[in-house]
């Protein structure tokens, strides 16, 4: 038996998705996906251009709901549950527009996009696997994909990216059948 190699950070390193020196915790506009583990269809179906959940998928809309009593300084505008993945913009507000509006400024630390998906995927995976009877099987994929929101076009173009998502998910590279059909 060979002796477990040594770690070499040239060869053993995660490479980033995130921009390099950019602070996810500052206010903006964030479009994020998270993928099921192996990217299982466990949250629903989709059917004549429509998202249907199932339990599982209504556990996961609940907890992305509830994000913002949990972070004061969270809005969240699009999102939809498919049967495999979740795509949702995020919206970080600063602190002049969250004491201004009904919800009470953030104390302490503020979090970003990291945090913020972390608890997403911590909370629904606590309530899904409370529901199925199965502690501590992990239900997301490790990472998740970000986006930075840079413009209003870029904004729009997102957001009917995500409405119409359902509606495009028979060619949808998420979509483990379109893989089956082409083998």
């Amino acid at each position: 038996m060979s002796p477990p190699q040594r770690y070499d950070p040239d060869r053993h390193h995660r490479r980033s998705i995130r921009l390099k020196g950019y602070d996810y915790a500052q206010p903006g506009a964030y479009f994020v996906t998270v993928c099921a583990q192996n990217r299982e269809c466990l949250f629903g179906e989709t059917v004549d251009a429509e998202a249907r959940l199932n339990s599982l998928g209504s556990i996961v809309q609940a907890c992305w709901e509830d994000l913002p009593h949990h972070y004061p300084h969270v809005q969240l505008d699009t999102f939809v549950v498919m049967p495999n993945h979740v795509h949702g913009i995020v919206m970080i507000m600063n602190e002049a527009n969250v004491r201004a509006g009904l919800k009470p400024a953030p104390t302490g630390r503020r979090h970003g996009i990291p945090e913020i998906v972390r608890a997403f995927k911590t909370f629904s995976s606590r309530r899904i696997n409370e529901s199925r009877c199965t502690p501590a099987v992990p239900v997301w994929q490790r990472n998740y994909f970000e986006h930075v929101i840079r413009s209003e076009t870029d904004l729009h173009q997102i957001r009917e990216y995500i409405a119409t998502n359902p509606a495009m998910w028979a060619e949808d590279e998420e979509n483990p059948a379109r893989h089956e059909a082409s083998r």
